[in-house]
């Protein structure tokens, strides 16, 4: 079940929030739980078991490193274990093929022939995010800084929570320790929730649907036969559906959440209006950027060990960053060029990119865009072949011939042009600005449902694909 369903907007929804605020507040946990399951159990049937298995493994071994204050030895070694089986359940799912397909090369190169077979496993919804949640409590209780869940229910909804399972935001256990316990259920909060839903509903349905037709059409084709120009329009379709996709379904989840009383962090800042890219990676997936820095980058030193240590473990986090989206090399080299443009800019480009003259706006946006076009399109074709003629396609100067139609690009960009420009308004704060204005007006309302039956209208009409990010 995704958020962008009739069957979540008018079924689910609407049942659980009744039972959920009907309910005495000792029992909306249990309540949240079970409905996190339900939910999770309606997409992914398969692997419900594997995810109360999470739970309770990681519920047993949070006890017991809780209670081995006075053995550090056994404390480590049980905080070993856990990593072990979080991680390696999410080695054995979504990396396992990876590797063996290049054990396999490999073993082709050297004239072997022996060849393992692949397991072709289907990847359970949601790991590569409640692996990070979970992973985070052990870690957290084994450092000391939060106390051990003693409530298996409590853990299992911090764990299972439906708002945020399926792609985030990483909502880290300190985060909402406290709302698990005591928390505000209001008219007020139903409201704003209702209204940050809404927008991302908007934001997914309206927008990110509707531009990643666009792309979905220049694959189609076939990258050999496009144009320069689409080309890049298509890499602009694919680079704003992202965007919207995952922006959207983050708002989603930061407004059930309030609905439900709890405060998510926030997961997206504008990042398409960063001059830099170390400034973009601040405001893009700002959750997953903060649980690597927490748990990976200040663990191995920082930048406080010098500057050959600083780039080392710079390197360590973007090599894992692109590896934790997919286990296909284009990820890798996506994670890899972040990594350099990083360096790049920390030791010469920054003061450069942050002068603040119209000079240096101007060339700073411009690097930005070529940046996320480029980058965006490495991280959307695995396919080296695919991708190394589509690069071609939008650096003519490699050369695989001319195109087709080479005024291609006219027909979409005539289809494409006001839905285009709406998607680049809404990537900046002028929309934001704006609703904040009308908060208290009637206005406000009226937008907001005008937005919500404008979706449910493109839902019902078929009009909607999975988010991009549950296959990552």
């Amino acid at each position: 079940m995704v958020f962008s369903s009739l069957e979540f907007l008018f079924v689910f929804l609407p049942i659980f929030l009744v039972l959920y605020y009907c309910l005495p507040a000792k029992f909306r946990n249990g309540l949240l739980f079970v409905g996190s399951l339900l939910f999770y159990g309606i997409g992914e049937p398969t692997y419900l078991l594997l995810i109360l298995y999470s739970v309770l493994v990681n519920y047993l071994l949070g006890l017991l490193i809780g209670n081995c204050k006075a053995y550090p030895i056994r404390k480590r070694l049980l905080l070993i274990i856990s990593l072990l089986y979080n991680f390696g359940l999410l080695f054995y799912f979504k990396y396992m093929d990876f590797f063996l397909e290049n054990i396999n090369a490999v073993l082709r190169l050297s004239g072997s022939s022996l060849q393992f077979n692949l397991l072709q496993l289907v990847l359970p919804l949601g790991i590569s995010f409640y692996t990070f949640q979970i992973v985070s409590y052990i870690i957290d209780v084994y450092r000391g800084s939060v106390p051990v869940e003693k409530s298996f229910v409590n853990l299992g909804a911090y764990l299972c929570m439906f708002p945020q399972l399926i792609a985030g935001p990483i909502v880290v256990y300190s985060d909402i320790r406290k709302a698990l316990e005591k928390r505000e259920i209001s008219i007020c909060n139903l409201d704003e929730g209702l209204k940050i839903f809404i927008l991302g509903l908007g934001s997914k349905v309206i927008l990110a649907n509707r531009i990643g037709t666009l792309w979905n059409d220049i694959c189609m084709i076939g990258y050999e036969s496009i144009s320069t120009p689409l080309a890049w329009l298509g890499a602009l379709a694919y680079s704003l559906q992202l965007y919207f996709d995952f922006w959207g379904y983050s708002l989603m989840a930061i407004g059930l959440g309030k609905m439900l009383g709890f405060d998510m962090p926030e997961n997206f800042r504008h990042p398409y209006t960063a001059r830099c890219v170390t400034d973009f990676w601040r405001r893009w997936h700002i959750t997953l950027g903060a649980w690597f820095r927490e748990y990976v980058y200040i663990p191995l030193g920082g930048n406080r060990k010098g500057r050959f240590k600083t780039i080392r473990n710079l390197f360590i986090v973007w090599f894992f960053v692109g590896f934790w989206h997919g286990a296909d090399w284009n990820f890798i080299l996506w994670g890899l060029l972040i990594f350099v443009l990083q360096i790049v800019e920390k030791n010469f480009l920054l003061p450069h990119l942050k002068k603040d003259n119209i000079i240096a706006k101007i060339l700073s946006h411009t690097y930005m865009v070529f940046y996320i076009l480029v980058s965006w399109t490495i991280f959307a074709i695995s396919d080296f072949h695919q991708l190394k003629i589509y690069l071609a396609r939008m650096f003519p100067f490699f050369g695989i011939g001319s195109a087709i139609n080479p005024m291609d690009f006219l027909k979409y960009l005539a289809n494409y042009a006001p839905l285009l420009i709406i998607c680049l308004i809404f990537c900046t704060d002028l929309p934001q600005k704006l609703l904040q204005r009308l908060e208290q007006k009637i206005v406000s309302v009226g937008f907001s449902l005008a937005v919500f039956w404008y979706a449910v209208y493109y839902l019902s009409i078929g009009l909607n694909n999975p988010f991009l990010y549950f296959r990552f």
